[in-house]
C-alpha cells in the first residue's frame, strides 16, 4: 500500500477490524520510511449482473423489478411479503455464486416459477402466462394440465 505521505511502498498493519457492518475491512497501518500512520478501507469487489433480455438487449440486474414482477403474480393471493422478498433473495445469491456476469431472463424466469410453483400454484400460472407469453386458452390448459398432472404425482406418493 502506497503512503499518501511519502509515496512509499511499504506499510505495516497496526490494527484490523470490520468496517460498514462487516462489508468492508477497516485498516490502521504505518509507513515503513516515514511512519505516518494511515488508513485503508478493503471491500469486496462486485462484479454487476447484466440480464440477457429476449431481444438480446443487455441491462443491470434490478432486484426491485424481480420483487415487482412476483408480487404482480402474487396480488390477491395469501403469500406473505417475507416470502417473497425471500424468492428474490435466493435468485439473486444464487445467480452471484455462479459467478457468471451475464444471465439470460429465460433462466431467471425459470427460477422464479420454480419457487412460484412450491409456494402458491396460482401465482405460479399468473407468471407462467405472463413469462411464457400465452397465446391462446389452448396454451394456458396445457400448463393447467401438466400442473395438475404434477399435483397427482405427489399426492399418488
Amino acid at each position: 500500500m502506497k503512503c499518501p505521505s511519502c509515496g512509499y511502498q511499504e506499510s505495516k498493519v497496526l490494527d484490523s477490524r470490520p468496517a460498514d457492518e462487516g462489508l468492508c475491512i477497516r485498516r490502521r497501518r504505518e509507513c515503513l520510511h516515514c511512519q505516518k500512520r494511515f488508513t485503508t478501507y478493503e471491500r469486496l469487489e462486485v462484479l454487476p449482473l447484466m440480464v440477457i433480455k429476449k431481444d438480446g438487449s443487455r441491462q443491470a440486474f434490478d432486484r426491485a423489478k424481480l420483487l415487482n414482477g412476483i408480487m404482480r403474480a402474487c396480488e390477491k393471493r395469501p403469500v406473505p411479503f417475507d416470502r417473497m422478498e425471500a424468492m428474490v433473495t435466493e435468485i439473486e445469491t444464487e445467480l452471484s455464486s455462479a459467478m457468471e456476469n451475464e444471465v439470460s431472463t429465460d433462466r431467471i424466469g425459470q427460477m422464479v416459477m420454480d419457487r412460484l410453483k412450491s409456494v402458491d400454484e396460482v401465482a405460479y400460472v399468473r407468471f407462467a402466462s405472463v413469462y411464457r407469453r400465452f397465446k391462446d386458452i389452448n396454451t394456458f390448459m396445457d400448463e393447467l394440465e401438466l400442473l395438475l398432472k404434477e399435483q397427482r404425482k405427489k399426492e399418488g406418493k
